[in-house]
């Protein structure tokens, strides 16, 4: 099939290298024209358009458009793309980290205008590649249809990791899960591993215990592979802060649980030691040393003058 990808950073860029593994055309579009320029040297099958205007000449009906940018921009995106001549019957599917309300709105709008819409939740990151995408879309089964064959080939397992959630909106709500439960596992990890570096009479070797635990345990998992990857690099992480960002989905699993009234403590925990993670100095801490100093005498270690 052909069909554009709008947006051709880290993600965008490696999944139109995965389509050309299925024999699609595509075409490729960024605000910067250099990456779009250098998949088409590098592909027969990828053309780069140096417009929107461009995309639409370049596609046929009705048009399959992957919009593969932040969820900051995914609105204007797509009103460049009503603006550049989009018709009735064709399809955006919007592959990033959207909100799943927002893709619910994003699919009402555009259904007034005979615009098919659908939301694809995208995980495999930089290895997506090599390993191909898990791939969660919610959209009606029409617009489904469309995109089915490139989703086959994106997909990891010989085109199996892929799957129609359910209507638009479903896509990103099981990829906003998905993440929370991503955080609570990362989390967990951090601390054990935390844990078993501060058992100092046991001087344990970390890069060890991450390889022997990827062969058989019930822990193997792809987030193992690579805490073992980083821990042969560098056993003590030295070069890495503490510092743990986090990029949305997250906060809005929490939020969702909240209104659904549904327990999520591990997820919701994971998400605010994040935010822990960007205090240097947290006042939190100082109340809870105050408290224990205070109710049983404890020993408090006073503040490093050297970081105020």
């Amino acid at each position: 099939m052909k069909l554009a990808m709008i947006g051709l950073g880290r993600m965008g860029g490696n999944m139109v290298k995965r389509l050309m593994q299925g024999e699609h055309e595509v075409v490729a579009y960024d605000v910067d024209t250099a990456p779009g320029l250098a998949l088409a040297q590098e592909f027969d099958a990828v053309s780069a358009a140096q417009s929107l205007e461009d995309v639409i000449a370049q596609l046929p009906s009705p048009r399959v458009l992957w919009v593969m940018v932040p969820h900051q921009f995914v609105d204007a995106s797509i009103e460049n793309l009503l603006k550049a001549g989009l018709e009735p019957g064709d399809l955006i599917i919007d592959g990033g980290n959207s909100n799943y309300k927002e893709g619910q709105r994003r699919g009402a709008e555009l259904a007034e205008k005979g615009i098919l819409f659908a939301d694809c939740g995208t995980s495999g990151g930089v290895w997506g590649l090599q390993n191909g995408y898990s791939l969660m879309i919610g959209g009606e089964q029409n617009a489904i249809d469309l995109i089915a064959p490139a989703l086959t080939t994106l997909a990891s397992n010989d085109g199996q990791g892929w799957g129609h959630m359910g209507p638009i909106g479903s896509g990103h709500f099981v990829k906003m899960v998905h993440n929370g439960m991503e955080y609570g596992m990362m989390q967990a990890f951090a601390e054990g591993f935390e844990l078993m570096k501060a058992k100092e009479e046991f001087d344990l070797d970390m890069h060890q215990i991450s390889r022997v635990w990827q062969h058989g345990s019930v822990v193997s998992s792809w987030l193992l592979d690579l805490t073992g990857d980083a821990l042969e690099q560098d056993g003590d992480l030295s070069s890495l802060s503490d510092w743990m960002d986090d990029s949305g989905e997250g906060r809005w699993t929490a939020n969702e649980a909240i209104d659904l009234g549904i327990p999520t403590p591990v997820m919701t925990l994971a998400l605010q030691m994040r935010f822990r993670s960007r205090q240097k100095d947290a006042f939190a801490g100082k109340i809870v040393n105050a408290q224990r100093a205070g109710f049983g005498g404890h020993p408090i270690k006073p503040a490093d003058k050297s970081d105020a």
